[in-house]
């Protein structure tokens, strides 16, 4: 080799050995940050698109699987029913929640603190497990209330069907009415009252009032309220296949979950979940289009004072469909699950010979299977949890100090699992990642993997906005020092936010716990979890075990909130999910 030729491969190792010093070993770990979102989101998205146009056998591209999908009047009339669901849950959320959102903010209803935390019991309660309340109240004949019908007016049938459309309509809204009152109530606390007092003075009246001055101010809110809740119906399986199911009729969640029994037909079911994604970025469309023709201001600005309303005899009408609503979302199932969970025959009603704890000394000490599924869903809860916080953060952190180039787009991969329904999210998972090469279904990992992305918008949206409260200028105080982004983020930002990513933490880990939609597609037989248990339970009509399997349940997740309490705050759960 001549001289010129070692000069120039010096000069190369010289230019090389300068960039490898520029690079912070951080910058290593953004990337592999980047490339796991794009693995958790991108990737079983588009491995669900594909899926759709694929043969099962060959792969070649084929649109049999949207004949097989949608020229059955079975399949077509599953997706009729879930927009009747979505809608009929919609309208049944408004006239729940928003009159206990005005109540609570504005008026002078009495016991607020009581109802706020009925509707947080609402909040945290599985669909599913309502669902299984209800079953044990309104079930033909055999339900508590048909049984105190029968006894009080001498029929020999009940008058309540929890089996219908109508029922799983009130079920579901029952546990999805919190959806509306979180977004409107914190609406109206940020709305002064000067302009209702202007009306007032100009002669409407408190109801008038409310209706054509507050009520129109929040209803950005009530909307965003009223998609979440529709957007919550069709896409749930659980309360669906326990009730639609022995109903007769099917809904999406159900005849995809029938897709995967023997065959497998994962290319069908593929195609059947699109409409549910179209479903899903039209309804925000449509908020967006709606919400861009009007502004909706308070021209009095955050700072206003909020008077509260006086409504005289009127406030105990108020109270009394609050009470009513949270009866029917919390104190009637959950008695009736309380009662099962410690009856030997749920049906023998209350009485001491009827008492016993065998259903949990089961489940506890008896039974293998049991112990290894509680402990699965903690764990993976608790993994869940962690990986998405991790990820959340460390994205966040990327983007707000804009250390790569369209960092925006990676915001927008962390908040799209928003989006994307549960079930369809599973079906993508599976598409992508049960197969060879990873051959993933079934395991632990997959479940963790899909979990996190369905919960990473709730860790992103908390994640970021603790990042852009922290003034960047304290980082750079470090790294002025000598020290790296790793130092700064470890003795600087870590200790300022370890509070808010604590709640973060527990906002993943309590839906994770309960995930059902995604649980039902990805679960095996040494994966399993609480919310799989519960479902197999109930087909085999077991109730018993499985209200005091759904009572370990609860009892964790109130201990998980009660800590969040104690460390983040009063309502922290209720006010971080808007």
């Amino acid at each position: 080799m001549s001289v010129g030729e070692n000069s120039a491969v010096l000069r190369d190792d010289s230019v090389l050995l300068s960039i490898l010093r520029r690079i912070e070993p951080s910058m290593v770990l953004w990337l592999v940050m980047i490339a796991a979102l794009i693995f958790l989101v991108a990737s079983p998205t588009v491995r669900l698109l594909v899926s759709s146009f694929q043969e099962p056998d060959t792969g070649r591209f084929t649109l049999d699987n949207y004949r097989e999908a949608y020229f059955n009047m079975r399949h077509l009339a599953a997706l009729g029913n879930s927009l009747m669901l979505g809608a009929g849950v919609a309208v049944l959320t408004a006239v729940f929640g928003v009159p206990i959102a005005w109540a609570i903010s504005r008026t002078d209803m009495p016991l607020k603190g009581l109802i706020r935390i009925l509707v947080l019991g609402a909040f945290i309660t599985p669909p599913y497990l309502g669902a299984i309340g209800w079953i044990l109240l309104a079930g033909p004949n055999s339900g508590w209330l048909n049984k105190v019908w029968m006894a009080v007016t001498g029929e020999s049938h009940g008058i309540f069907n929890v089996y219908s459309m109508s029922g799983l309509i009130l079920v579901v809204s029952v546990t999805s009415f919190p959806y509306v009152f979180v977004f409107t109530n914190s609406a109206l606390d940020l709305v002064s009252s000067e302009m209702e007092d202007a009306a007032q003075i100009l002669g409407a009246s408190k109801l008038r009032t409310a209706f054509r001055i507050t009520l129109p101010l929040v209803f950005p809110a009530i909307l965003g309220g009223l998609i979440i809740s529709f957007l919550e119906a069709i896409s749930l399986f659980g309360a669906p296949a326990l009730i639609a199911l022995p109903a007769r009729f099917n809904v999406v969640a159900t005849q995809l979950w029938q897709f995967f029994e023997y065959p497998v037909r994962v290319e069908v079911a593929a195609a059947f979940s699109i409409p549910l994604l179209i479903i899903t970025v039209l309804m925000f469309w449509f908020q967006r289009t709606v919400l861009g023709r009007k502004g909706y201001a308070a021209v009095t600005g955050k700072g206003g004072e909020r008077r509260m309303i006086r409504l005289g005899a009127w406030k105990w009408l108020l109270l009394a469909h609050a009470l009513f609503v949270c009866a029917l979302s919390v104190l009637l199932p959950m008695s009736v699950l309380l009662q099962a969970a410690f009856a030997k025959a749920w049906g023998r009603g209350l009485s001491l010979d009827n008492l016993t704890f065998a259903n949990f000394r089961y489940l506890l000490v008896e039974q293998t299977q049991a112990q290894h599924t509680i402990i699965n869903t903690f764990v993976y809860a608790g993994a869940t949890a962690f990986v998405a916080i991790a990820l959340a953060l460390a994205i966040a952190y990327v983007v707000d100090r804009k250390l790569v180039p369209w960092s925006n787009a990676l915001a927008f991969l962390c908040v799209a699992p928003f989006v994307i329904p549960g079930i369809v999210l599973a079906i993508g998972f599976y598409a992508a990642y049960a197969p060879p090469p990873l051959a993933l279904y079934g395991t632990g990992t997959i479940l963790v993997l899909a979990f996190t992305t369905r919960y990473l918008p709730i860790a992103y949206t908390s994640s970021a906005a603790s990042m852009r409260s922290i003034n960047p200028e304290m980082e750079e105080a470090v790294r002025i020092l000598g020290g790296g982004r790793l130092l700064a983020i470890r003795k600087v930002l870590a200790p300022l936010l370890k509070k808010s990513l604590a709640g973060a933490w527990i906002l993943v880990f309590i839906p994770a716990a309960r995930e059902l939609s995604s649980a039902i597609f990805l679960v095996g037989p040494n994966s399993r979890v609480i919310s799989v248990m519960l479902f197999d339970l109930s087909e085999e009509g077991n109730f018993e075990v499985l209200a005091a399997l759904g009572t370990i349940l609860l009892v964790v997740t109130l201990v998980i909130a009660a800590i969040g309490f104690r460390i983040i705050g009063r309502d922290f759960m209720l006010r971080r999910n808007v």
